[in-house]
């Protein structure tokens, strides 16, 4: 497994209250992407986010580096493998082993940066596939955040998910009244069936999909406190996006709300795959400074 090397961090230029974990695109990097956002990500008032926000710390970690199904197996940072950029659902199995390594990765992060904050007073977020494998992260948490900022992304699984938020036995739950036809092949243990979620909310189901998505041995009772729910969402899409079509990210707000979400959306007129300045921009920075406490 090749090295995952350090994020590289904006420190605040005045006491740390709040941080933002803020995850870049496919073949990019953390000191790439963060030095673009401090050089670009410019508000209507002239002001870098960064310094109109002297509280926050900024963190950008680095992908590791994989071979790429969609660029004829090449290595290339990504936070997972993809073989197919207009249909991230293509081949979805590839994906697995990558989104679980950079769940556990940025759970490590979020935990350190735990250790100094308040979850409350913490952010995450990311832009195309930093957007993707955040919200995969976002809905396996057994805890919310402070928010929720996504640009230009897409959520793998999706329609999977979808589905687990459904109620009823739409994600597969079984009738619990319904005997089951064949003996436990497995002599005197006790066969322990999984919980029966039917008539549970709908992010319950999600977060168990999501957990066994990626390996999770986390125990606990799913419940609504025991989730990301309460994390408020705000997703940005240009309209012009051609590598990651905008019927993607509208798709991700639909299931999101599906989940229980509270999640805003925002479609930027003539604005490619890249966040929007300064419009896209002045909704970042008010987002973060209406959910900061």
């Amino acid at each position: 497994m090749s090295h995952i090397p350090g994020p590289f961090i904006i420190e605040p230029s005045l006491r740390h209250t709040h941080s933002l974990i803020l995850l870049h695109g496919l073949g990019s990097n953390g000191h790439k992407f963060g030095q673009e956002l401090t050089e670009t990500a410019i508000c209507s008032n002239g002001q870098a986010i960064t310094e109109a926000l002297p509280n926050v710390r900024f963190i950008f970690p680095t992908a590791k580096r994989r071979r790429s199904s969609a660029f004829g197996r090449s290595m290339l940072t990504q936070w997972f493998d993809i073989a197919s950029l207009d249909d991230p659902s293509y081949r979805s199995h590839t994906q697995i082993q990558g989104i679980e390594e950079s769940y556990r990765h940025l759970l490590h992060l979020i935990d350190q940066e735990s250790a100094q904050i308040s979850r409350k007073n913490l952010f995450l977020g990311g832009l195309s596939q930093g957007c993707a494998i955040a919200l995969v992260t976002l809905l396996t948490l057994p805890f919310p955040l402070g928010g929720f900022i996504g640009m230009s992304g897409w959520l793998p699984f999706q329609q999977e998910i979808e589905e687990a938020a459904q109620p009823g036995d739409a994600h597969g739950g079984s009738d619990p009244d319904e005997e089951d036809p064949f003996e436990n092949p497995f002599g005197d243990e006790e066969l322990i069936p999984k919980q029966d979620l039917r008539g549970a909310e709908p992010i319950v189901g999600v977060n168990e999909f999501t957990r066994d998505l990626i390996s999770s041995n986390s125990s606990g009772t799913l419940s609504r406190e025991r989730s990301a729910i309460l994390t408020p969402v705000l997703l940005g899409h240009g309209d012009v996006d051609t590598k990651v079509k905008p019927i993607l990210g509208e798709t991700v707000y639909n299931t999101l709300k599906l989940c229980g979400f509270d999640v805003s959306w925002e479609v930027y007129e003539g604005q490619g795959h890249w966040y929007k300045i300064p419009d896209q921009i002045d909704d970042i920075y008010e987002f973060l400074r209406s959910k900061m406490k």
